[in-house]
């Protein structure tokens, strides 16, 4: 899955992952970002949790960021459009209440969990300190999953409809971010 990222001269298969996972968590941090922005009104219980993962989120950005300065890499091209898309998604599923909030969260990490076991393992005899990176941020990641997936198992119809929209979109933006 991920060994088919195209690479540039120079460029590891660790840098690759850390770049779209750095902007994966730019993403994360701006879905949570426009959840709050409706979730004051649509969902006030959650908002403590949604901060709470939205810093969670923050640091996860950080922490590969620092990485990629070690390595003196940019960022992935996919970042802005990251930034964007989920700030969208967030703002939009927020104003369908708490259960499309959760459903969302429950979609967006169990794609990400995926990836990043895949990474771990794929990673593991190349690249070390990526594997570190990547280690740091699962159990926040699990976290997220868990905690949400009991929110929208008390919901309406939000979580039927927007689960799978939610996966593929965000197998296509992990794809597309490998590509770029």
């Amino acid at each position: 899955m991920e060994s088919t990222a195209r690479l540039k001269p120079g460029e590891t298969l660790g840098d690759r992952i850390l770049k779209v996972n750095h902007a994966g968590e730019h993403g994360a941090v701006n879905i949570y970002r426009g959840q709050l922005v409706f979730a004051k009104w649509r969902a006030p219980a959650l908002v403590s949790e949604l901060q709470d993962f939205q810093a969670h989120e923050e640091r996860h950005r950080a922490l590969f960021w620092a990485e990629l300065n070690r390595r003196g890499r940019r960022r992935c091209r996919s970042f802005h459009l990251c930034g964007i898309g989920g700030f969208l998604l967030g703002a939009i599923t927020s104003l369908c209440g708490p259960s499309a909030i959760a459903a969302t969260t429950v979609a967006v990490e169990r794609v990400v969990l995926r990836h990043l076991e895949a990474q771990i393992k794929e990673l593991s005899e190349l690249d070390p300190r990526a594997v570190d990176a990547i280690n740091a941020i699962v159990g926040d990641e699990r976290t997220h999953h868990d905690q949400a997936k009991l929110e929208a198992r008390q919901g309406s119809i939000w979580p039927r409809l927007l689960m799978p929209v939610v996966s593929g979109a965000t197998e296509v933006v992990i794809w597309s971010g490998m590509k770029l």
